[in-house]
């Protein structure tokens, strides 16, 4: 089994440099590495993002789980936009030298992949492909304010990995009609799953629910990885 290892990875802020907790795995036979970020709520030690990048590496991906400066600085609320932007540049081009050579992909759970796309469409991170574990497409209850204005701008194959049961896709009609407006995006649904992948009346611990997304993301990253 490949073991995580611990790194601190520069991120360039207006306030000064800060060093981020990151943690990456790379097994011997690894065809792609990806960079995952945690939700708004949670570091990126949360089961969940282990387990799913635990299970990626059985798949043979390199994995690179991140924290955001706000959690560095102790607090529970996301800072602006624009210093987790500079993150996710940050750790791209730390992950592509580290990868030496493999497609470099990005993948956030919720608020994390939220953030991977503005990078992407500011053409601060050049994924090959980029993942989202619960697209957070606009606050419970409010789908006046829809998070999506900058997804047609992300060039990179999108995969929307969302529960039916999610609130922050309710109604679906308005996410079906977002990813048909990207550039090349798609969705896989999970029957039954809200916004953290659980089930009702399916009691599972949240590694093993991370985990059970691997082989579908995997498969997708398949597909859309160049040719050699």
């Amino acid at each position: 089994m490949v073991v995580d290892t611990a790194h601190h990875i520069a991120v360039a802020l207006p306030s000064g440099t800060v060093d981020v907790s990151a943690a990456y795995g790379r097994p011997d036979d690894a065809w792609s590495a990806m960079a995952i970020a945690h939700g708004a709520g949670a570091g990126h030690a949360h089961p969940f993002l282990t387990g799913f990048a635990s299970a990626l590496r059985a798949e043979g991906v390199a994995t690179l789980r991140f924290e955001f400066p706000y959690v560095t600085a102790g607090r529970r609320m996301p800072g602006p936009a624009a210093h987790a932007i500079e993150t996710w540049a940050a750790v791209h081009a730390w992950l592509i030298e580290r990868a030496a050579g493999l497609p470099v992909w990005a993948s956030g759970k919720s608020y994390g992949g939220r953030m991977a796309s503005m990078a992407a469409a500011e053409g601060r991170i050049a994924a090959v492909g980029l993942v989202y574990l619960g697209y957070p497409l606009h606050p419970p209850g409010d789908p006046s304010k829809a998070r999506t204005a900058h997804l047609p701008d992300v060039a990179p194959p999108q995969l929307f990995v969302e529960g039916t049961n999610d609130p922050f896709i309710d109604p679906q009609e308005q996410l079906v009609e977002a990813v048909a407006g990207c550039r090349d995006a798609r969705i896989a649904w999970v029957e039954g799953a809200g916004h953290s992948f659980e089930v009702k009346g399916r009691r599972r611990p949240p590694d093993e629910v991370g985990a059970g997304l691997a082989p579908l993301v995997a498969e997708w990253m398949r597909g859309q990885r160049p040719a050699a």
